[in-house]
């Protein structure tokens, strides 16, 4: 990734063309995974995590017997980091071999309790880091990209037999979160320029 040149920005982000063909599930079933994507915790920007520390007496409440209310187990040291919004990332700790936000079901809790709170309907990701909401797209140094080492990690969805859809097809509502509908649409035109010139070359190939 580093060094790499893009030649399309929008919204502020530079776009890795490998969103629109990199093959991935057409959709997540956490009752199959079990969440194996939140194994290994994700980075907060130091907004989120500041968001979810005072939201700890709630998290706490729908927490399960398999994981911690110790809040001061819930997070790693803060770290620079200029990908994140305040310049600040804050990983999540692991307990019993998964994000400490994880319950045993495989649901992330900051997610639950948006759907039983009825935030669903205004904000379903009220409470989520965004690193959460977009995987397996990842945001490194300005560029959307795909965060191709967390998936070679993956047992499910990273099988080639399971791979029916892209993660731009996949991820479009992932997508209009972060760069709004009007950015949605420049880059539902740009897939569609990139598509094209990439036929092309084939055929001419």
């Amino acid at each position: 990734m580093f060094g790499v040149t893009f030649e399309k920005e929008i919204g502020g982000y530079f776009i890795d063309p490998l969103i629109f063909v990199h093959k991935f599930v057409d959709k997540c079933d956490v009752c199959i995974c079990s969440g194996e994507c939140c194994y290994y915790g994700v980075y907060t920007d130091k907004i989120e995590h500041d968001k979810i520390i005072q939201s700890k007496d709630r998290i706490s409440k729908s927490m399960d017997d398999s994981q911690t209310k110790d809040v001061t187990k819930w997070f790693e040291a803060p770290q620079d980091d200029d990908d994140f919004e305040s310049g600040i990332a804050v990983g999540t700790e692991l307990h019993n071999g998964k994000c400490v936000f994880l319950d045993k079901e495989g649901y992330c809790t900051l997610q639950k309790i948006a759907i039983e709170d009825g935030e669903v309907e205004f904000d379903r990701w009220k409470y989520k880091p965004l690193y959460c909401i977009l995987f397996p797209l990842v945001i490194f140094e300005r560029a959307i990209t795909v965060d191709t080492d967390h998936l070679d990690r993956m047992h499910y969805c990273n099988k080639v037999e399971n791979q029916n859809s892209t993660i731009f097809e996949t991820c479009k509502n992932e997508l209009k979160y972060l760069l709004g509908e009007k950015d949605f649409k420049q880059l539902e035109e740009y897939k569609l320029e990139y598509l094209e010139k990439l036929n092309a070359e084939k055929k001419s190939g």
